[in-house]
């Protein structure tokens, strides 16, 4: 069977072993200008016939507003779906001996006797009144033909070559080569709708030109919108890149994120949503910033920002508590929301960077089903546990289908902690930097861990570039913080260490003791007691293929 999602002048098309495909191999669509050709009964066998009706009331785009064109995109496939049988367009059309029709708006073609012909030395782009729609009517049947033929109101009249439109339409190219007796007639009559007239012209035109006169985003729209319809896929690829070449704003990148499920030839427009994902997700990556208008978006927009690996986030608690404050927002009902929950957003989530006293939370989540929760909490505990090296492998694996597994850029660096109760209460962090996030912390940067607790206190640890005031030189320094504020006093013993070459072992750099009220951070301003321009060197001992390596040791003290 033939795939006639393709276009023979595109270059970027493969086709099956066909006589179609045959006819592409010397074709290219920068060397097929035909401009010259357009409507010239020199350069043309057969004439179309461009019967012009009235929109439905219920289906006129409103061209002032531009998110109804996502509507009326919508209603076009639902319509095309209804009235083209892909698999045979022109075998159920019932024909006088001259003449084609095509009417997109019948609903029961088979039911149709279609009008008297016109004259066939017809005028090119002559605009006819519809005079005779009374003989036609008259020959019609009591059905929805006789509807659409009495709302006519005017015809077009073009002179065209059936090898161009066939070479860049699969649409006219089973139109003209199907071997029925109809395909030699030299008339072909399309119905459309008054709205999609000025599209219609410029599609036309560009199966000749390979260009569009259009470079408004709503008509570029109506166009890439009748190349759907009528299968030209190159002029949807080249709508699509002057849209993405536009700026765009939050409403335009919504309504290109919608345009996959309003036409059938979804991948022609899929470079154009995947610009729209990028823009939505670069406007957006501070969620904290635009939190009103992030809010506010479709789903389809909060999925294209949550797909980001470069949200501007405190940690991916953050992400998941902003989740489910924007679905309890735009879905009140909870079915409704552990539906949506479930099959678009939690894969959206990056469990496996959650701490730990959060996944607890998401277990008793009833925005989740429990067993779905469930599922999620043991696959996140189960990465937590693997070796660096191994959730560097799940990560590298996955990135192409679910990057459920891939670190984001995180305002709060995720760490790893072992919890001791006996014979002391303990924990062991371990805090992972590359070398780039290293690099942008000069001269006076900071990075700060996510919290970790310890006797039902929150700490954290925080990497610096600061000046040795001793030396006047900067070093990184590395420093343990108590969140609460106030009054609350905490003693404890602490260590840092950090892995060091050749060995790879960690290796004690600063140990003490501090007793902490709230608020207060305590650490070593020179960790390595070296200059920074040393510990950035290329054979620096402390990047273990790329990475530093931290460790602290906290135990309370009695």
């Amino acid at each position: 069977m033939k795939d006639f999602n393709s276009d023979l002048f595109d270059p970027v098309t493969v086709m099956e072993d066909t006589d179609y495909s045959r006819h592409a191999s010397s074709s290219s669509a920068s060397d097929s200008d035909f401009a010259f050709a357009f409507n010239d009964s020199n350069f043309s066998d057969r004439i179309l016939r461009i019967e012009i009706i009235n929109d439905p009331i219920q289906t006129r785009p409103d061209s002032n507003a531009c998110t109804t064109i996502a509507d009326w995109a919508s209603h076009r496939k639902r319509r095309r779906d209804d009235s083209i049988n892909k698999d045979n367009v022109v075998a159920d059309l019932t024909l006088l001996p001259d003449e084609q029709i095509l009417n997109d708006n019948q609903t029961d073609i088979d039911d149709c006797v279609p009008c008297e012909n016109q004259d066939e030395e017809a005028d090119a782009m002559v605009e006819e009144p519809p005079s005779d729609i009374g003989d036609e009517a008259a020959n019609r049947t009591e059905s929805n033909c006789s509807m659409d033929c009495s709302s006519v109101v005017r015809v077009r009249t073009l002179h065209i070559s059936s090898p161009i439109l066939a070479a860049k339409s699969p649409f006219f190219y089973k139109l003209f080569s199907n071997g029925m007796k109809e395909s030699e007639q030299r008339h072909v009559t399309l119905r459309i709708n008054a709205s999609e007239e000025a599209a219609l012209m410029e599609l036309l035109n560009f199966m000749y030109s390979n260009t569009l006169g259009t470079t408004s985003p709503p008509a570029l729209l109506d166009v890439l919108m009748a190349a759907d319809k009528f299968e030209v896929a190159s002029c949807m690829r080249y709508c699509s890149r002057l849209l993405r070449n536009m700026p765009m704003t939050p409403e335009s990148a919504l309504l290109y994120l919608e345009l996959p499920s309003s036409v059938l030839m979804a991948d022609a427009v899929q470079p154009l949503t995947d610009a729209a994902k990028q823009y939505l997700a670069t406007r957006y990556k501070d969620i904290t910033k635009f939190q009103e208008e992030v809010m506010a978006l479709p789903l389809a927009g909060v999925e294209a920002i949550l797909s980001s690996d470069d949200l501007q986030v405190a940690s991916e608690d953050a992400v998941y508590d902003f989740v489910l404050k924007w679905a309890r927002t735009q879905y009140p009902k909870m079915e409704e929301r552990r539906e949506v929950m479930g099959a678009r957003l939690a894969h959206l989530i990056r469990f496996p960077y959650m701490t730990c006293r959060k996944l607890k939370k998401v277990l008793t989540c009833n925005d989740f089903e429990h067993e779905g929760a469930s599922k999620l909490v043991l696959e996140a505990l189960f990465f937590k546990a693997e070796a660096p090296h191994r959730q560097r492998i799940l990560a590298a694996e996955s990135s192409s289908l679910n990057r459920i597994f891939v670190e984001r850029s995180y305002k709060y660096r995720p760490v790893k902690v072992v919890e001791f109760e006996l014979p002391r209460q303990q924990c062991v962090v371990y805090l992972d930097l590359k070398r780039e996030e290293c690099t942008n912390l000069f001269p006076s940067g900071r990075v700060y861990s996510q919290a970790f607790h310890l006797g039902g206190q929150g700490f954290f640890l925080s990497a610096h570039c600061n000046m040795d005031q001793q030396s006047s030189f900067h070093c990184f320094g590395l420093f343990l913080g108590m969140q609460e504020k106030g009054s609350v006093s905490f003693a404890v013993d602490y260590e840092f260490a950090a892995r060091s070459r050749p060995t790879d072992e960690f290796v004690s750099k600063y140990k003490g003791n501090y007793t902490f009220t709230g608020g207060k951070a305590v650490g070593y301003r020179n960790l390595f007691a070296i200059p920074w321009t040393s510990f950035m060197a290329e054979d620096s001992l402390y990047f273990i293929n790329g990475v530093l390596h931290l460790r602290a040791e906290l135990t309370i003290r009695h």
